[in-house]
C-alpha cells in the first residue's frame, strides 16, 4: 500500500476516531486518522471520562497510565435543587476498577489515546486535514479527498468511518438520513476561576427557572448555563450583562466574589444543542459512529463515552474482517445493531431531561423540591442505581481479543 493508501480511513479525530484507530491497529489493521486541526484543543469538548470507559483502559492495560494523567476525581454526585442539596450517585460500589468519574479536559484524554495508537506502526494519525469530500466509485464510497497545508490529498481505503461529529461531512456525502428530535434548549459555555473550598460533585444547580453545571478543570470552573432554545439573542442579551450576571450569582451564590470575571459578551458562548440519530449508520463502503451517527445532548455528559463504546463495538466487529479484506454491508449493520439500542436509551432519558427543562425554565421564582424527588433520594439502593445508569450506561462494550 502507498501511504495514500489505506484499510480504513477514519474521519475525525475525537474520541470515536482516535479510539477506533487505535484499537483497529492494535488488532494489525493499517489505519489513517484525519484530524482538519493542528492540535486537539477545543474549549467546546466534554471532560468526564467515565468508569465504562476506565474499564475499557483497564482491559487494554493502560488503566495506571491514564491515571497518571492530570485530572480529579468524583465518586458521590448531588443535586442543588431550590438551593438545598439532594444526594444523587455513589459510584463507590460499581463493579469496576475506577469508581469514579474522572475529570479530564479532553484534548488531555486524546493526547493520551493518540500517543497508545503511535506504538503500533498501523497507525497513523493526520492533523491539518480537513476532509471536504468523499470518494465514491460505482455506488461505493472508496476514501476520501482532504485540505492539507501542503495541498489536497487523497486517501483511499476499504472502509471509511465518520467519526467527525455533529456536523460531520461523511453524512451528506454518504447520502444518510438524520432523524432530528426536537431539543428545547442552548448552552451559554463561559468561564469562572475556582477556588479551594468551592463546593464539589453538584450534577447541577437548578432555580429560579435556570440551571446551570459547573465542570471542575482545576483552578477554573467551565461553567454551562442553561437556557430557552433562541432566546440568548432574545432576552438574555436584551436585559444586560449585569442581570446575567446577577442570575448567576442567584441560582449559585459562592460564585458572587468571581462573576465579574464576565467582562463583556465575549466571554459567552453559544452552544446549540441538537439531539439526533441517523436512520442507517452505513452505506457501501461507509460507516458513522459517535457523535456522527447520533448528536447526544450535553445532559448527563456522557457525549465522550457513548463515543468511546461505539468505538470499541465497531473495532471489535470490524477488524476480523477488515484484514481478511470482506467488509459488507452486513459487517456495518452488525456495529448499528450493536449500539442502537444503547444509544436510543440514552437519548431517551435525554428526551425526557428536555421535556422538564421546557416546562421550568424562565418560571423566574424560587423553586420548591417536588416531593416525589424528596422521597426518592431517600430510597436504599437509589443511588447505586442511577451511579449504575451514570457510570456503566446501557449495554457498556468490552475489550475481547
Amino acid at each position: 500500500m502507498s501511504d495514500n493508501t489505506t484499510s480504513c480511513c477514519i474521519v475525525g479525530g475525537g474520541p470515536a476516531g482516535v479510539m477506533l484507530g487505535f484499537l483497529l491497529a492494535r488488532a494489525g489493521v493499517r489505519v489513517t486518522v484525519l484530524e482538519k486541526h493542528k492540535d486537539f484543543f477545543r474549549d467546546f469538548r466534554g471532560d468526564t471520562v467515565h468508569p465504562a470507559t476506565m474499564e475499557v483502559l483497564y482491559e487494554l492495560g493502560i488503566l495506571d497510565e491514564f491515571l497518571q494523567q492530570p485530572h480529579r476525581k468524583i465518586d458521590h454526585f448531588t443535586g442543588v435543587i431550590g438551593g438545598q442539596q439532594f444526594p444523587m450517585a455513589d459510584l463507590t460500589h460499581l463493579p469496576t476498577h475506577a469508581k469514579f468519574v474522572a475529570l479530564m479536559p479532553q484534548w488531555d484524554f486524546l493526547n493520551f489515546l493518540a500517543a497508545q495508537g503511535k506504538k503500533y506502526p498501523e497507525f497513523n494519525l493526520r492533523m491539518e486535514h480537513n476532509v471536504t469530500s468523499l470518494i465514491e466509485e460505482d455506488g461505493r464510497v472508496v476514501g476520501a479527498h482532504a485540505e492539507t497545508p501542503a495541498g489536497p490529498v487523497e486517501i483511499r481505503a476499504a472502509l471509511t468511518v465518520g467519526c467527525d461529529g455533529r456536523h460531520a461531512v461523511t453524512v451528506p456525502a454518504g447520502h444518510l438520513n438524520v432523524i432530528e428530535a426536537g431539543v428545547p434548549i442552548d448552552v451559554l459555555w463561559m468561564r469562572m476561576s475556582r477556588k479551594d473550598g468551592d463546593p464539589e460533585n453538584a450534577l447541577g444547580y437548578v432555580n429560579f427557572g435556570s440551571m446551570m453545571v459547573l465542570i471542575d478543570r482545576g483552578d477554573y470552573f467551565q461553567c454551562a448555563y442553561i437556557v430557552r432554545k433562541g432566546t440568548f439573542e432574545t432576552t438574555v442579551q436584551p436585559a444586560g450583562l449585569p442581570a446575567f450576571r446577577a442570575a448567576i450569582v442567584r441560582m449559585v451564590p459562592f460564585l458572587a466574589d468571581r462573576v465579574q470575571e464576565i467582562t463583556s459578551w465575549d466571554d459567552v458562548k453559544l452552544l446549540t444543542v441538537q439531539l439526533n440519530h441517523l436512520e442507517r449508520w452505513h452505506a457501501p463502503g461507509l460507516l458513522c459512529i459517535g457523535d456522527a451517527a447520533h448528536a447526544m445532548s450535553p445532559v448527563g455528559g456522557v457525549g465522550i463515552n457513548l463515543a468511546v463504546q461505539d468505538a470499541v463495538a465497531a473495532a471489535r466487529i470490524l477488524a476480523g474482517p477488515l484484514m481478511a479484506g470482506r467488509v459488507t454491508e452486513h459487517t456495518l449493520d452488525a456495529v448499528q445493531r450493536r449500539r442502537q439500542f444503547p444509544t436510543r436509551v440514552t437519548q431517551g432519558v435525554q428526551a425526557m431531561m428536555h421535556h422538564f427543562l421546557d416546562g421550568y425554565l424562565g418560571h423566574d421564582v424560587p423553586l420548591t423540591p417536588p416531593l416525589a424527588l424528596r422521597m426518592l433520594t431517600k430510597i436504599p439502593g437509589f443511588q447505586r442505581f442511577t451511579a449504575r445508569a451514570i457510570g456503566m450506561g446501557a449495554r457498556p462494550e468490552h475489550i475481547r481479543s
